[in-house]
């Protein structure tokens, strides 16, 4: 099986696109494809891989593999991807994506530095979910609790966004604990029944934080646009952050920012780059996979490098 794939990259979180409007892919080997191209050793290296549907009713949508082969809900930085490449099918810079089911409002916004595609994505938030079984059943949120069984003292608040997030503030984030705290997970099944993403953030100065994300099924990574989202939300949910304006959220990959509202409901748009830095075609027969070309695609990966710079 041939493939064309775009190397892409929403806040530094890195992907492998595949646009299958445009070309057929053997869907029972996305799971195998995904472990194989993210390996950072042997394939392309990735945080996950990107596929741009089209469902019956016309609407363009995202399927989205983590490395170890399970299938994401969602993920806010490969939906801004995404979101640029339907975009050309589209012909409007206002629309609608799909992704795990539900329907996300997206446009594009005025480019960052310059020159750097932008995309905003809006996403409902839910303060419940079957993936919260640490919710006592008299309680409808979870907002700044602790969470015994995970941790004695952390205090968490959990939101839903397609995909479940639990987040803590702290004074400073600790890279082993968050690591011991995203293996302890998989270890209480009754707690969290189907695994969680896990957030540690920083308040760094009024309006800004800085996250960093245990994801599941991922481990530790740069980035996590749905966890970036679900943080600043946290955040104007205790007070210590804004509604109405916008939330510069920092990683270790980037840069995004959030606008949280909670009129008609509790929403947070993200906003954020949509990068692609190579194009290319891989040969994947299940097992193994070969390059038979790739092209960088330089002016894209420079911009964001001198965006980067310009942050320190």
């Amino acid at each position: 099986m041939k493939i064309n794939y775009i190397k892409c990259h929403g806040s530094g979180n890195k992907f492998v696109m595949i646009d299958t409007v445009a070309q057929q892919v053997d869907q029972s080997l996305l799971p195998a494809l995904s472990n194989a191209v993210c390996n950072r050793e042997l394939g392309i290296g990735a945080d996950g891989i990107l596929l741009l549907v089209q469902n019956v009713d016309g609407l363009y949508g995202m399927r989205m593999f983590n490395p170890d082969g399970s299938e994401a809900e969602m993920c806010g930085n490969g939906i801004r991807c995404i979101a640029r490449l339907a975009e050309q099918y589209i012909g409007s810079r206002e629309f609608d994506l799909t992704s795990g089911g539900k329907v996300y409002p997206t446009a594009r916004y005025a480019p960052i530095y310059g020159d750097i595609p932008t995309y905003g994505v809006e996403i409902g938030v839910n303060l419940t979910s079957k993936d919260f079984a640490f919710i006592p059943t008299e309680q409808d949120c979870f907002i700044d609790c602790i969470i015994e069984p995970l941790h004695p003292t952390l205090r968490w608040t959990a939101i839903s966004v397609g995909n479940p997030h639990i987040i803590a503030v702290v004074e400073k984030i600790d890279l082993s604990l968050l690591e011991q705290l995203g293996e302890r997970v998989k270890h209480l099944p009754e707690t969290f029944p189907y695994g969680v993403n896990i957030s540690l953030v920083e308040l760094r100065d009024k309006n800004r934080i800085f996250v960093t994300t245990f994801e599941r099924g991922a481990g530790i990574t740069p980035s996590c646009g749905t966890a970036m989202t679900s943080s600043a939300t946290a955040m104007a949910l205790q007070g210590l952050c804004d509604y109405g304006t916008e939330i510069i959220v920092e990683n270790r990959g980037g840069m995004v920012r959030c606008l949280c509202s909670n009129e008609q409901g509790l929403k947070t748009t993200l906003i954020g780059n949509a990068s692609f830095t190579e194009r290319g075609e891989i040969d994947f027969d299940g097992k193994t996979f070969a390059f038979h070309s790739n092209t960088i695609i330089e002016d894209e990966t420079e911009a964001w490098s001198s965006f980067l710079a310009s942050r320190e």
